[in-house]
C-alpha cells in the first residue's frame, strides 16, 4: 500500500501528478491544482488529477472550473462529465437537444455527454464547480453527493477507483488498510485497490455536516 501527498499549504511545490495505481491511497491537497487553460479559451481550470498525466487524450479528468461569465462550454466528445456546484449562486446550462438543468445550491449535480453542446448561464455572478470528466470507455461509473450526516461506509468493488472529494467542510477518512486522513475543503482523494475494499468517511464539522462528491469506476 502507498500513501502520496501535496503539501497541505506554504509555497506551491512544482506540479507532479501522481498516478493512481492498485493498493493505493493518493491525497492531492487544493493548493497544489494545476492552473490550465480551457479547451475554448473562455477561462481557466484548475486541474486536480488527469490519467494519464500528458497529452490532450485521458481516460479520466478531475479539475475546479471558476466561472466569471456566461457563455459556451468546451467541447468533450469521446467523455462523459459529471459536475458540481461548490461556490457561488450557480448556474443553467441549456443543451443543444432543447433540455436544461440548473445548479443553484453547493452539491447540486449534473451529468451529461460532452459532445452535447452547452450553454452556461451564471444565475447571480461567478461561482466554482468540480468537474470529473470520464472516457466513454469507462461505463460503470457511478457519482453521488451526500451530506455527511453521520459516518459513511462507502463500498468499492475490486479493481475500482474511488474518488473522494470535499465539497463542503472538513472530512475525516479512514482507508482500507485503516490509515486516516483528513481532507480540507475542495482536497482531493483518489484510493484503488486489488481487492473489494470499504472506505470510511465522517464529518469533522460541528454544525453543518460536511459534503462529499463519490465517484466509484473501472479505469478502463
Amino acid at each position: 500500500m502507498g500513501i502520496e501527498r501535496q503539501p497541505p499549504g506554504g509555497s506551491e511545490p512544482p506540479y507532479r501528478p501522481p498516478k493512481p495505481t492498485g493498493n493505493s491511497l493518493i491525497i492531492i491537497r487544493k493548493s497544489s491544482f494545476k492552473t490550465t487553460p480551457w479547451k475554448n479559451g473562455g477561462g481557466q481550470t484548475r486541474e486536480a488529477l488527469r490519467v494519464p498525466a500528458q497529452g490532450d487524450a485521458f481516460r479520466w479528468r478531475i479539475s475546479v472550473a471558476e466561472v466569471e461569465a456566461s457563455g459556451p462550454f468546451s467541447d468533450f466528445s469521446g467523455y462523459w462529465r459529471s459536475m458540481t456546484l461548490l461556490r457561488g449562486e450557480g448556474f443553467r446550462l441549456q443543451f443543444a437537444n432543447g433540455t436544461e438543468t440548473a445548479l443553484s445550491e453547493v452539491g447540486d449535480l449534473a451529468q451529461f455527454d460532452g459532445a452535447l453542446a452547452t450553454h452556461c448561464e451564471l444565475l447571480a455572478g461567478a461561482c466554482s464547480d468540480l468537474n470529473l470528466i470520464v472516457s466513454n470507455r469507462i461505463t460503470d461509473l457511478k457519482v453521488r453527493v451526500p451530506v455527511l450526516q453521520q459516518p459513511l461506509a462507502v463500498h468499492s468493488q475490486a479493481a475500482e477507483v474511488l474518488v473522494v472529494f470535499a465539497v463542503a467542510g472538513s472530512i475525516g477518512l479512514q482507508g482500507p488498510g485503516g490509515q486516516t486522513e483528513t481532507l480540507s475543503p475542495w482536497d482531493l482523494a483518489v484510493l484503488n485497490w486489488p481487492s473489494a475494499f470499504d472506505t470510511m468517511l465522517n464529518s469533522l464539522e460541528k454544525q453543518t455536516p460536511a459534503r462529499a462528491f463519490l465517484a466509484n469506476f473501472t479505469d478502463a
